[in-house]
């Protein structure tokens, strides 16, 4: 086999009388022999093995440019590549298309696709799917690393103030940054719940007093400890809002939007309270604020900042959307048709309790629903049988979607846990190509001193860039950190 700095041609017919159609080359991928011949492989020029029927004539430094070995007397190509991976690839010249195997990583078969110069619009639309979510996949990785490194890094170009401005938010943002971040996540799950049993309590009777005209009103202490819940949670949006790097994005946010509607109310019924009944009558004050009121409830959906739980069925419902809609469309056809049997079968009962179709939606919706409030309900044979057959269709309708609403929290469930140790993993192997690289450094000053300085640094700054195939490449842009996928094992 002769080396890549022999400028000697090959052994090859360069007369012109042998078609590059009916050329035949073997190329040796990783121990796995494959013959190809030329009329295949032209059918993509661009490819890399196609550019190896062309590169005979070139020369060692042409052949050697595309591959990492190659012997003439059998006209043999040797690559260090994956062999599993490459009979996938080499589908698309018998195919046109290609599948990924089971058990390969679509990120590392993406590579071995842009190494042969096959283009991915050849990959089949179902490898597509999976190699986007294992992007997905990874960009979330690197999110959540980068967020990690950001909040570890002090950086002391920085003001006192956006120092000051990252420690706030940290504190509140953050519930795992430190001890006194989790006591305040704490103290505001507790303000949460307080201000939501004080709504609900505020409602009773007994608990009301009356005022001067006649009106029932909240008693004074639970009105004032609705006043210590607001202020509270007013102080913790402002210095949210205050600190947040992105005050455009932290308005817009739903989480926050909530927070804005769990505190408003009470201000703008306050207003009212104070300053309205000069610019409107007092009846329609009253009206206001006790509207105002019913929208307290919006702050029980803050428990979700909190809670890991309800975000994941949040999650989880968004993700079910096409199922809920096939759940809403197969009740809707059954209301309708359901409703309009009854009316049809209950007209000949005199003291029938269906008199027109629309009204009829209502009991198909509490008999399918199996809810029977037994309002409305049939009075005839027909009538009983239609209502039977009605609610044994709720069943089966609601039924129908529930496995994939649950594989879906369950699959988001465990997709965050597998993120969290890859993220966890990714930061160690930093760490430790940290260390590596630090004993390498001084290695390779020891050398430098040694040798007089000009192999050392050239040496030392190929170990810095040394890195795996595979790596994070949100994460080597800014940061230039180089780590190993460990998702994708």
């Amino acid at each position: 086999i002769k080396m890549a700095g022999d400028s000697r041609s090959p052994d090859v017919d360069t007369d012109g009388s042998e078609k590059n159609e009916e050329t035949e080359i073997v190329v040796n991928v990783g121990g796995v022999r494959q013959v190809f011949y030329g009329d295949n492989l032209n059918q993509y020029p661009e490819t890399r093995l196609a550019e190896l029927i062309n590169c005979l004539s070139g020369g060692y430094d042409s052949i050697f440019s595309l591959c990492d070995d190659y012997d003439p007397g059998k006209r043999e190509f040797y690559f260090d590549r994956d062999p599993d991976a490459f009979k996938c690839i080499i589908d698309v010249y018998y195919f046109g298309e290609i599948h990924m195997k089971k058990g390969i990583c679509p990120i590392c078969f993406k590579n071995e696709m842009e190494f042969w110069k096959v283009d991915l619009n050849f990959l089949d639309d179902c490898c597509k799917t999976h190699l986007s979510e294992k992007k997905e996949e990874l960009e979330e990785i690197a999110r959540r690393v980068q967020l990690i490194l950001d909040d570890l890094g002090v950086d002391a170009s920085e003001s006192r103030w956006k120092r000051c401005q990252k420690y706030i938010w940290k504190f509140l943002e953050k519930p795992e940054s430190s001890y006194p971040a989790r006591v305040i996540a704490v103290l505001s799950f507790l303000f949460i719940l307080i201000s939501s049993v004080v709504m609900c309590v505020g409602t009773i009777p007994d608990l009301q007093v009356v005022d001067a005209e006649g009106n029932r009103m909240e008693h004074p202490t639970l009105d004032s400890i609705e006043t210590a819940c607001i202020g509270w949670f007013t102080m913790e949006y402002v210095l949210r809002l205050i600190s947040s790097p992105n005050k455009f994005h932290f308005a817009l946010s739903f989480m926050n939007i909530v927070d804005m509607l769990a505190i408003l109310p009470f201000y703008v019924s306050l207003t009212l309270t104070h300053l309205g009944a000069k610019l409107m009558e007092l009846s329609n004050v009253q009206q206001a604020v006790q509207a105002l009121r019913i929208m307290r409830i919006a702050r029980i959906f803050k428990l979700a900042r909190h809670s890991s739980g309800l975000q994941t069925l949040t999650y989880a419902l968004k993700r079910s959307f096409k199922e809920l809609g096939l759940l809403l469309m197969y009740l809707a056809v059954g209301i309708f048709v359901f409703s309009a049997l009854g009316y049809t079968m209950e007209q000949s009962h005199p003291e029938t309790l269906f008199k027109s179709i629309p009204q009829s939606f209502w009991w198909a919706i509490i008999t399918m629903t199996t809810v029977g409030y037994g309002d409305i309900y049939p009075k005839t044979t027909l009538g009983k049988l239609n209502a039977a057959i009605s609610f044994l269709c709720g069943v089966i309708a609601i039924a129908l979607p529930i496995h994939p609403i649950i594989n879906n929290f369950v699959r988001y469930y465990n997709k965050q846990r597998v993120l969290e140790t890859a993220a966890k993993h990714e930061l160690e192997l930093m760490e430790l190509n940290s260390a590596e690289g630090k004993a390498a450094s001084s290695k390779s000053e020891l050398e430098d001193l040694t040798r007089g300085g000009k192999e050392g640094p050239f040496y030392s700054s190929r170990l810095k860039v040394s890195h795996s195939d595979t790596f994070i490449h949100l994460l080597s842009e800014e940061k230039h950190y180089r780590t190993r996928l460990q998702s994708c094992k």
